[in-house]
């Protein structure tokens, strides 16, 4: 137990989801799993642990952005010893040729948050995704039939940006595919740990071309994801 989670030992499998919304690994957990158990309600990050095609899973919610999910992710890992993590959440568009409902596979993560840069001294660490959950997630999108992109995702600990698109106007020129609040950070820890992480997200709004999904088609376009990334999860 930790002062943010109150499950016991063993009470995690050892894959898990992690959103950000509460709500949205109640969603997880109530739609997907079969047998679902809540395991942690501590501030209402809410966590379970069912079973996804047989396959023992969890999930658990992280809260938005970066100094949260790092809480979350620093006690699944070195508490409860889990070895793979995979985020799934929504995000922006960088890239006119992502379009809304499209999937962003977050090979690596591009940020400007503290956490990462301040850690490294003179050295620009590049935070990246687990190469096999990777392929595993690109080759089953395929195969499914599944419009996705897999590329840089920016992690920005700024969610209202003072000048706009304008704040972000060199990453789309250098390959910059998405924008979310979370990655960067997941990746970090992941790779000072030694375990398994990748972030996949349904790009929900466009920052270039204004394109937006609503609330309604939000939730539908995200079971795409949601699947994948329990596929991926329990075959790691």
């Amino acid at each position: 137990m930790t002062p943010h989670n109150h499950a016991k030992q063993g009470d995690y499998a050892d894959a898990v989801l992690l959103p950000g919304d509460p709500l949205r690994a109640k969603w997880i957990a109530e739609t997907f799993l079969d047998d679902p158990i809540l395991v942690n309600s501590v501030r209402n990050c809410l966590g379970y642990t069912g079973t996804w095609k047989g396959k023992s899973v969890s999930v658990q919610a992280t809260g938005m952005g970066q100094p949260s999910l790092a809480i979350y992710v620093h006690e699944l890992i070195n508490t409860y010893g889990l070895k793979t993590l995979i985020r799934v959440g929504t995000c922006g568009g960088l890239n006119a040729k992502v379009k809304v409902r499209d999937l962003i596979l977050a090979q690596a993560a591009s940020t400007d948050s503290a956490i990462v840069r301040d850690r490294f001294g003179p050295y620009n660490f590049a935070p990246m995704a687990d190469f096999g959950l990777l392929r595993a997630a690109a080759e089953k999108a395929e195969a499914a039939g599944m419009r996705y992109h897999a590329g840089n995702m920016l992690s920005s600990d700024i969610f209202y940006h003072a000048d706009g698109f304008a704040g972000y106007d060199k990453l789309p020129d250098h390959g910059v595919i998405g924008v979310e609040m979370e990655a960067a950070a997941l990746y970090t820890l992941a790779a000072r740990f030694g375990v398994k992480a990748l972030t996949i997200c349904t790009m929900t709004d466009c920052l270039i071309t204004h394109e937006e999904i609503d609330a309604n088609e939000r939730q539908t376009s995200l079971r795409e994801m949601v699947t994948l990334a329990l596929d991926v999860a329990v075959e790691s």
